[in-house]
């Protein structure tokens, strides 16, 4: 009998388990990376890293109870264009979920190095000899929490998920209370400021914090009624995330002592605490606030962490299920846990320590590679409404054929913004990975399984390679050589997205293959 996952989680768990996503290192950290890039249009970053994980949840919050799977994002370009693409959006599911967690882990000892010295080298952020050995230790335990089966580790999701609520919206409160210099929103250079204002957006934690928005998704396999509840958690996670991450970037900006201001935001910085919150609390005299914040530290990163070892479990699955890595991955136990998926996803996470040791150097590694993967999904919208268009659909989105090329034009610009080093690093992935398969695909010969499905992909060369392009001779400030202005690189990346949007909707795979699709899900009893 093949074992399943099973049905447990109810809408309280999909929601915290999107907010746990979205409320961990982030709100730590990501402030004040926004202030030294763009000083008080921060605040604009924001919501402008919001507003773009807004239309793509919307987008997802009507594909995503189409597909009630684990490591539903796999299945998904699977379906629509066929097996080499999903093969390849698989593996990088699995690099970017995998991701996470260590992230979150280094944001922990990152704070903890204040009260266990010794962790960090230094006030470089870089993880120490001690600090490495404490992040393998920690990580393990997000992972095998996961044995506890994810019913009670939903019920975790939910009681941590009001503690992490809770403490930001204190310290906002707390902050301006002792705190409060509107003037400081004015300094700021305005050209150097503006450019940065969507150059942080992608590389000072903006997007990231955002990103787990799709757990809901991603757990979908395990919802009890996904067709209601994961639209409400995918949406409601990032309104409520938003209006935190907000008025969280302006308490801190106009909670900040001006003597500390003198040399402007770029040149802002805390000695020996790594933690903006935490030192501006004591600096303010609230000791019992940064004690607290420290705590959180712990949980918020902590909690944020085991969400995704869950998620990442599941990609892990998903990989096998649509054959983009061995069959024993999609192995589960008699109590419903992926325990292949576990074991998998926790040895390869603890290799992330090594070439990113610090929390900025794996952010915009995570934020690049997550807007790229993420940026299916309004293809596939509008390509399920001409396939299936019949379907049930638990939610429906208005105005889908509008939002959905915007949503697929925002989610190019942010990867643009990550950097050229980010685009070159992932694209050479992307291309190893598909070199590997086609490989294969010649060595098999006719005997392989299934064809190739080349013309499929074809989308994707002129989508990556002109990102990369663009990123090559773009503004200096993304690492280009400045031959092309920023804002006339930004309509480039606009036309290249519509383009390539277009062409992808030309080379999906037959109609039929999608309606069979969704018919064998029927004959296996899932319901939507």
């Amino acid at each position: 009998m093949v074992k399943k996952l099973k049905r447990e989680v109810g809408f309280s768990g999909l929601i915290f388990a999107s907010l746990g996503g979205i409320i961990g290192s982030g709100w730590l950290f990501g402030p004040l990376n926004a202030a030294h890039i763009a000083g008080p249009l921060s605040i604009f970053s924001w919501l402008i890293g919001a507003v773009t994980i807004l239309f793509l949840g919307l987008t997802y919050a009507e594909v995503g109870p189409l597909f009630p799977r684990a490591g539903a994002a796999a299945h998904i370009a699977n379906v629509v264009h066929g097996n080499l693409l999903g093969k390849i959006w698989a593996w990088l599911l699995f690099m970017f979920y995998i991701a996470i967690a260590p992230v979150e882990v280094i944001a922990v000892l990152t704070y903890a190095d204040n009260y266990i010295p010794g962790l960090l080298q230094g006030n470089t952020g870089l993880l120490s000899g001690f600090g490495l050995i404490a992040a393998v230790v920690l990580l393990g335990l997000m992972f095998l929490l996961n044995f506890l089966g994810i019913k009670r580790v939903t019920q975790i999701f939910t009681s941590l998920g009001w503690w992490k609520l809770a403490v930001p919206v204190l310290t906002i409160i707390m902050l301006v209370a002792f705190s409060y210099h509107p003037e400081n929103l004015h300094i700021m250079h305005m050209k150097e400021n503006v450019h940065g204002m969507f150059v942080a957006v992608a590389s000072s934690g903006i997007v990231f914090s955002y990103l787990g928005f799709r757990q809901a998704i991603e757990l979908g396999g395990e919802s009890k009624n996904p067709g209601k509840h994961i639209p409400l958690a995918v949406i409601g996670s990032i309104v409520i995330g938003g209006c935190l991450y907000v008025a969280l970037q302006w308490a801190f900006l106009v909670s900040m002592p001006p003597d500390q201001l003198t040399h402007g935001w770029t040149k802002l910085s805390f000695t020996g605490v790594f933690g903006p919150f935490a030192a501006v609390a004591g600096m303010l005299g609230i000791t019992w606030l940064a004690v607290l914040i420290y705590a959180d530290a712990l949980i918020s990163p902590g909690g944020t962490a085991l969400v995704y070892a869950t998620s990442a479990a599941r990609a892990v699955v998903a990989n096998g299920e649509v054959k983009a890595g061995p069959s024993f991955f999609t192995k589960i136990s008699e109590g419903g846990v992926p325990w292949v998926g576990v074991i998998v996803a926790y040895v390869i996470g603890c290799l992330y320590f090594l070439p990113f040791p610090s929390w900025q150097k794996l952010v915009g590694f995570i934020t690049t590679i997550s807007v790229i993967t993420y940026g299916i999904g309004p293809i596939v919208l509008l390509q399920l409404r001409r396939s299936v268009p019949d379907l049930k659909r638990p939610f429906r989105l208005w105005g889908a054929h509008i939002i959905a090329p915007i949503a697929f034009i925002l989610s190019s610009l942010v990867a643009y913004w990550g950097g050229l080093q980010a685009l070159s690093y992932i694209f050479g992935v992307l291309f190893a990975i598909l070199f590997i398969y086609w490989m294969v695909h010649l060595i098999r010969g006719k005997s392989g399984d299934k064809p190739l499905g080349f013309k499929h992909i074809t989308w994707i060369f002129p989508y990556f390679i002109g990102l990369w392009v663009l990123s090559w001779f773009g503004p200096k400030v993304l690492g280009g050589t400045g031959d092309i202005p920023f804002y006339l690189s930004m309509l480039l990346v606009a036309i290249l997205a519509i383009i390539c949007m277009i062409w992808a909707l030309k080379v999906t795979v037959p109609d039929g293959r999608v309606t069979d699709y969704f018919a064998a899900m029927d004959h296996e009893g899932i319901d939507l």
